[in-house]
């Protein structure tokens, strides 16, 4: 019975460690369409307001990012047409992936139906 206590006061010890090491490495956005500036080439730079009343955040795009439509990988430039085509652009969202340790978007996407 000595030896399972100290066992298991053990192995709490050493897990509480591994649980404080917990940080976020990436922050997703949903950004209305309206408060979003895409880049004109890869690997440019994206603008867009996290929330409706902050001011505009310019990160930069990181080399391999991924534009999605509709659950589908696309390029860039079919990324912008697909975009340009939609009217009501307050009532839709993008979602878009910020890597917080390189500083760079990693991956926008959208559902258009």
């Amino acid at each position: 019975m000595k030896n399972r206590y100290l066992f298991t006061v053990l192995l709490l010890a050493l897990a509480l460690p591994a649980a404080a090491e917990f940080r976020t490495i990436q922050r997703a956005y949903e950004v209305e369409l309206s408060n979003l500036r895409l880049p004109q080439a890869e690997g440019g730079t994206i603008a867009f307001r996290p929330c409706g009343e902050c001011a505009f955040q310019t990160t930069r795009v990181a080399a391999g990012a991924r534009w999605i439509v509709n659950g589908r990988d696309t390029t860039l430039v079919k990324f912008r047409e697909r975009l340009a085509g939609i009217e009501d652009r307050d009532n839709k969202y993008v979602t878009v992936l910020h890597h917080l340790e390189d500083d760079r978007v990693t991956r926008v996407a959208v559902t258009v139906r």
